[in-house]
């Protein structure tokens, strides 16, 4: 018949019209991928902000009953403790921590006598002198909770052990041998009405260490040979 159309030659026409809309699909990614080429290179930006030191932030006093209030500084005084004694082999990780001014974490945490008495201790003296790489490490583990002593004053008891680099414990009295060491440290601390613009991370609640004492220990952890 004139109008029928044989089984090969419509398979013929068929694959011709698949393989034209392949090749227009080829194209196309080709034309797609070419515009879109420069994104195939990394590209690097920066942005920066100017520091504000000199704005300061008000805050409004929470009630000291508060629960949420009573968990940050549960918080605040095992990172202080931990901030101010503990040691990693990591000399720049060190110097973050106990540098003195608002980059140091001891730093922004503590009063101006409760630093200087801490900037005092064998350790913290030998990293000013010539910043060391550490070869041992040293680890605080806590009791308990801090316990509360009266209102915004505290103790808190923590073993302190120290090992080098193998692993193998180390002194941490006059003894000469291997052994951790107890301590309890009275904290008292002291909201502060305002904060600096570059503490409002680090302290947002603007809470100070106005006292610490070593109750028990012998003396600061920090000073080694005590």
């Amino acid at each position: 018949m004139a109008n029928t159309l044989e089984p090969p030659v419509l398979l013929s026409r068929l694959m011709t019209f698949v393989f034209a809309g392949a090749v227009a699909v080829v194209i196309i990614l080709i034309l797609t991928v070419t515009r879109i080429f420069p994104l195939q290179r990394t590209q690097v930006f920066f942005l920066t902000t100017q520091p504000r030191n000199d704005v300061e932030i008000s805050l409004t006093t929470l009630s000291v009953n508060d629960q949420n209030l009573a968990l940050y500084k549960e918080s605040f005084l095992k990172e202080y403790i931990k901030a101010r004694n503990e040691i990693i082999p990591n000399a720049g990780v060190m110097t973050r921590k106990w540098q003195p001014n608002y980059n140091g974490m001891v730093y922004t945490w503590s009063s101006p006598d409760v630093f200087a008495a801490f900037a005092a201790t064998k350790m913290v003296t030998a990293m000013r002198v010539a910043i060391p790489e550490f070869e041992f490490r040293c680890s605080v583990n806590f009791k308990d909770k801090p316990a509360p002593r009266a209102e915004n004053r505290f103790a808190v008891s923590f073993t302190y052990s120290c090992v080098d680099n193998a692993g193998q414990p180390m002194s941490v009295d006059n003894s000469g041998q291997p052994a951790s060491k107890d301590y309890t440290i009275v904290i008292q601390l002291e909201m502060q009405p305002r904060i600096r613009w570059s503490e409002r991370l680090r302290n947002p609640l603007g809470i100070k260490v106005v006292e610490y004492t070593i109750e028990s220990g012998g003396g600061d952890p920090l000073d080694f040979g005590q």
